[in-house]
């Protein structure tokens, strides 16, 4: 959910950020936030929720085109998933909110007390909480004659006072929209302390203070607090943290769609050992070079135009779209292959994903797909990750036709969810590199505390797991809402 660049000050925001955080020094530690999945995925569940997928993808697309321990849990299949979130403490004294984790997106934001919209409860069954400036200590408006908001917007707006707020709206691609003020204030989040121990971090980050909602952002059923954008903007959380030295700009997942839950983790990870490929330098998104498509150890022949990078092409690794989208020419030659030794299968559509009848083990009668990228890293998707299952050996293909999908996204490969899950993913934005490795996301990983040098143990994490069953009993089918743009008025 990155936004596209709001204008060339990179190095102004920067110097906004150190700014803003200009009492908080030393050498850079790891920590880690508890992550889990909105919605999860009930046993037995029929197809009534896997068209949010879809449309939450779509929306999304139309965005796309234009060491702390972050504790995760949920689980994240097709048939009842949708994204991540976390716990997180704002203010002094610091008060609980729930907000949602994206890799795309740049900005923290929390709903305000003077919220016009805004939820009062959740059907996710958590505690929403209003955050009120007045009532911290340390929190205080950002104006618009400060270096922040002048960085931000590139110049002092027209009729700026010091008393005027600096404002923000961000726009989401089913209409559903939120606008308020900047506020700087006191964050807190688990700083990795040793082994499985983590304690209180603190520093004073610049987030949005959410003044009304718009759409489904005020829905009850989907309510969280707000949203934590993991991009590569001087604005995200994550720079800020690192412009005060206070962690480095490397941050890891690993997607558990087994258990649930899973390790969300700011700083080096030392083990497992992660082979990386270059990110795309000058690009919105985590913009990745492939090379080859193997299905089942074989080639697929395919035009080199396939894999050229620009503008409308290219591969993005998203970890908030949940399916796997393909150019058509891509698309059909990896069916072909897939179903090459079932020609006799009969295939029926539900609710617009491909699907039939197994009995037996996919991962026995389908072959492994190979996605080949600079470097010589290999993302190795099973079919067990490509297919999920629907009811009783009743399966479907999480691969969706780009060229069926937006005009703008028919040529791109955009990796999602499905195919990252159950691997540690590392995006090391410091060397411009994104890595992963298999990995049992119910284990745990090592990061390096750089203030002492030692390695310490992350544990997976399942936050979701006290209100799974309440939520399972539900099975109401939600509408997932994403970020689509980033716009600053």
């Amino acid at each position: 959910m990155a936004p596209p660049p709001i204008a060339p000050v990179a190095a102004a925001l920067l110097l906004a950020a150190a700014l803003a955080l200009a009492s908080l020094h030393g050498a850079a530690a790891t920590g880690v936030f508890q992550v889990h999945r909105k919605f999860t995925r009930a046993a037995g569940e029929g197809g009534a929720n896997i068209t949010v997928h879809l449309a939450h993808d779509v929306s999304r697309h139309g965005r796309l085109l234009a060491a702390a321990d972050v504790p995760l849990g949920g689980l994240g299949l097709p048939t009842g998933s949708g994204l991540y979130y976390t716990k997180i403490e704002i203010g002094t004294p610091p008060k609980q909110y729930h907000v949602q984790v994206d890799t795309g997106s740049d900005i923290l934001w929390v709903n305000c007390i003077s919220c016009d919209k805004c939820p009062k409860k959740s059907g996710l069954g958590i505690d929403l909480t209003l955050y009120d400036p007045k009532g911290s200590s340390s929190g205080s408006t950002v104006s618009c004659e400060q270096e922040f908001c002048v960085a931000t917007y590139g110049d002092k707006l027209p009729g700026c006072k010091a008393s005027i707020p600096c404002e923000y709206s961000v726009t989401y691609g089913d209409g559903s929209s939120t606008t308020g003020y900047f506020v700087t204030d006191s964050l807190q989040y688990n700083q990795v302390s040793g082994d499985g121990q983590t304690r209180y971090g603190n520093a004073n980050v610049t987030l949005g203070c959410g003044a009304q909602q718009g759409g489904d952002l005020g829905s009850t059923n989907q309510a969280l607090d707000g949203i934590v954008g993991f991009g590569e903007s001087n604005t995200s959380m994550l720079s800020q943290l690192a412009a005060a030295g206070e962690v480095k700009k490397i941050f890891s997942h690993c997607l558990d769609t087994i258990s649930g839950g899973g390790i969300f983790a700011i700083g080096d990870v030392v083990q497992p050992k992660v082979k990386t490929t270059p990110l795309i330098p000058n690009m919105p998104h985590y913009n990745v070079k492939m090379k080859s498509i193997d299905v089942g150890g074989t080639a697929l022949q395919l035009p080199p135009h396939i894999f050229e990078t620009g503008e409308k092409k290219g591969t993005i690794i998203d970890s908030g779209t949940t399916l796997t989208y393909l150019p058509e020419l891509v698309y059909k030659d990896i069916m072909a292959k897939i179903f090459e030794k079932h020609q006799d299968m009969t295939f029926r559509s539900i609710q617009d994903f491909l699907c039939f009848q197994y009995h037996g083990s996919v991962d026995d009668g389908f072959p492994k797909i190979t996605f080949h990228f600079e470097g010589d890293l290999g993302l190795h998707v099973y079919p067990h990750d490509y297919f999920f299952q629907n009811g009783d050996d009743l399966y479907c293909f999480g691969f969706q036709n780009g060229g069926l999908q937006s005009k703008d996204g028919r040529d791109m490969v955009l990796l999602g969810d499905l195919v990252l899950s159950n691997k540690v993913v590392v995006y090391d934005l410091e060397n411009q590199v994104i890595g992963w490795t298999d990995y049992n996301c119910s284990s745990s990983i090592k990061v390096k505390d750089d203030k002492t040098g030692a390695s310490y143990t992350v544990n997976a994490h399942d936050i979701s797991s006290a209100w799974r069953r309440q939520w399972q009993e539900s099975l109401i089918p939600l509408l997932v809402t994403t970020v689509c743009s980033y716009l600053i008025f």
